[in-house]
């Protein structure tokens, strides 16, 4: 089946739940058992069923049951936020003395935590240049366990080759761990490019109406599935139903929104770097931007998110030009249905690939307005802009 079909059908079973169209919100804390052998049987139940409300109920399943078809993968695990699904599966993978490399352009709290709780547990962390491509193989050692990537890359969208990453990691015992989160498994295929486990923040997209907060972890096996639940187990990590839910109806239409936001960024990116106050568009989907053979090549379609880097290094001037804007709202984060923009500044989290343009660079989400509206939106805001300068 196509993927728009199976993001309707997917972890539903109405003749389970008396003919209803959406799975129900069980909530849960304590699960019964009709005997003392059962009770005693319960921890057999650990990776396939229910036996304290902490490891999930039926709506926790049928979610992860709906994203791990969605993604091709083996089975998903539902966290509390997009940042869990990252430390959750990084902690899952990663004892005291290993080695792991991450990419240098990865979100920032991605960064942050390598840097300080695993390293704190002495975990050794190396940044490496996104584009490194098969040549990451140089920088791997013995204890190297993880690679870590994400593409494109926070901020600036560079695109890596997942697919040599993943065969210097295979070769030398690695795992992949990929953040998927910008482009979701409808526009790019993470097992099919060679990853292990991918994470996704379902805050954005899945979910897509900027409401609540939840991660997903998918994985490739059941040996990578059986690792990451051993982990959340520990942390007691765990997801209320109903957020379940909600994403849950949020995935139904994530095709529908994914191509709306595409062609709406797109028209305003084209539009963008038409302008004059603009040095250039960072938009991977753009055939002028760097990285744009391998997005052609691995990707399937783009999203709401890219960058602009401006001209003028005056804060003021950026902030009388956003301060202004009536539809797009200075929010940090993406993929829900209003459009946002951010000032951004990542010359301050870049060591094996510094960050040394000059300018101002905005992260832009494109939501679902009119694009004719957003365009008339930052032109306005343009004049402001160049009235301050």
């Amino acid at each position: 089946m196509k993927p728009e079909t199976r993001l309707v059908h997917a972890g539903r079973d109405p003749g389970k739940n008396f003919g209803v169209v959406n799975p129900p919100v069980y909530r849960a804390s304590t699960i019964l058992f009709p005997t003392t052998a059962e009770f005693e049987r319960r921890r057999e139940r650990k990776y396939t069923g229910f036996y304290y409300g902490t490891h999930g109920t039926p709506t926790t399943f049928a979610l992860a049951e709906a994203v791990a078809e969605l993604s091709g993968g083996h089975r998903s695990l539902i966290t509390s936020s997009g940042l869990s699904a990252i430390t959750q599966a990084l902690t899952a993978f990663l004892r005291q003395g290993d080695h792991l490399l991450v990419a240098d352009t990865v979100y920032e709290p991605t960064r942050t935590f390598c840097t300080s709780v695993l390293a704190r547990f002495g975990v050794e962390v190396t940044f490496y240049d996104p584009h490194a491509g098969a040549e990451i193989g140089a920088l791997m050692r013995p204890r190297t366990r993880v690679v870590y990537a994400e593409s494109p890359g926070s901020q600036t969208f560079e695109v890596q080759d997942v697919p040599a990453i993943a065969r210097a990691a295979h070769e030398r015992g690695a795992v992949v761990l990929f953040d998927n989160t910008w482009a979701t498994p409808l526009n790019f295929r993470s097992f099919e490019h060679g990853v292990d486990v991918e994470i996704q923040a379902a805050t954005k997209y899945l979910a897509g109406h900027s409401d609540l907060l939840l991660g997903v972890i998918t994985a490739r096996t059941e040996e990578h599935f059986r690792t990451v639940k051993d982990g959340l187990g520990d942390f007691g990590d765990c997801v209320a139903p109903d957020l379940c839910y909600e994403t849950l109806r949020g995935l139904r239409t994530l095709a529908v929104r994914l191509r709306r936001h595409e062609r709406s960024a797109l028209e305003v990116a084209h539009w963008l770097a038409r302008r004059p106050e603009v040095a250039r568009v960072l938009h991977p989907a753009l055939p002028e931007t760097p990285g744009h053979a391998l997005w052609k090549r691995d990707f399937l379609g783009a999203s709401s998110l890219f960058g602009v880097l401006l001209r003028t290094a005056s804060t003021g001037a950026v902030a009388a030009m956003l301060d202004g804007l009536r539809l797009f709202k200075i929010g940090a984060s993406f993929g829900g249905f209003e459009s946002l923009i951010i000032p951004t500044s990542p010359a301050a989290n870049r060591t094996a690939r510094p960050w040394r343009e000059p300018g101002l660079l905005l992260r832009l989400h494109v939501g679902l307005e009119a694009a004719e509206d957003l365009i008339a939106d930052l032109e306005a805001g343009f004049d402001r802009l160049s009235a301050a300068s």
